[in-house]
């Protein structure tokens, strides 16, 4: 068994440890100045900020309805379930072809956007958007439903016996105790999108300063500059690592220090 785990260990660790040791130090800070790094460096992080607010206004509410759904026939229970658990094991890029079939020219909804309002959605910076959105969605839906299950509801039936509205206990109640679960998802939420490749370079492409995300350069640039894309790598790596720290303890118990 000890073996075995270690082989599972050095699966997980040994191409982190060889991306850290062949990364170029000596040059990392030049290579990551590069007006291409720069450009796709402020593009993923304000695609990924605007997805994040994107999944907090619809993934809340989406969690609250998967957390109450309890009641329900086990049919229509598991049916909403499973909707929400697909982009969690479907290939990214398989996720790409379906918004592109969704969302194209001759997309089930993007003719008619672009018949009757003009509305082009590919290929777009609102593309790439789209794309995390659809992949970091269940991330935040089910890390505040884990928070909702866990929560005492008798304090939402005791505001709900004082007079309080549905609207009035979720704001003030609901939500405050479900607060800490909500920016947890919504951290990891924001890392997935980060991260996203596979659906953003299918639906969006890879269009400098539009839809070129730091994932897709990094890509890109291992067939033509390979230190330029460890050095995006470890970028990637950095956030990846800095949001486990944050997260660490209090919101993923089974990792200690």
């Amino acid at each position: 068994m000890a073996l075995l785990a270690g082989v599972g260990l050095a699966v997980l660790v040994l191409p982190l440890v060889a991306l850290v040791v062949r990364a170029p130090w000596g040059e990392l800070g030049a290579l990551l100045a590069r007006e291409s790094v720069l450009e796709a460096l402020v593009l993923s992080l304000g695609t990924a900020i605007v997805a994040t607010g994107a999944c907090l206004v619809l993934g809340v509410p989406l969690a609250v309805l998967l957390a109450r759904a309890a009641s329900w026939p086990a049919p229509g229970r598991r049916l909403l379930r499973a909707a929400v658990t697909v982009p969690l094991v479907l290939p990214p890029v398989v996720g790409g072809i379906a918004l592109l079939l969704l969302l194209g020219r001759r997309g089930v909804l993007g003719g008619a956007l672009a018949d009757l309002f003009g509305i082009t959605v590919p290929f777009t910076t609102g593309a790439v958007v789209l794309a995390q959105v659809f992949v970091a969605l269940p991330f935040l839906v089910f890390a505040v439903e884990g928070a909702l299950r866990s929560a005492d509801r008798r304090t939402e039936l005791a505001a709900a016996t004082l007079g309080a509205s549905r609207w009035q206990v979720f704001r003030h109640v609901t939500l405050p105790l479900v607060a800490p679960g909500v920016a947890a998802g919504a951290v990891l939420c924001f890392t997935r999108a980060l991260g996203e490749f596979g659906a953003t370079i299918t639906f969006a492409g890879s269009l400098p300063g539009v839809t070129r995300t730091l994932p897709i350069a990094s890509y890109l640039a291992m067939q033509t500059d390979p230190d330029e894309a460890i050095a995006l790598a470890l970028l990637l790596l950095a956030v990846s690592v800095g949001v486990l720290l944050l997260l660490r303890d209090r919101w993923l118990p089974g990792v200690r220090g």
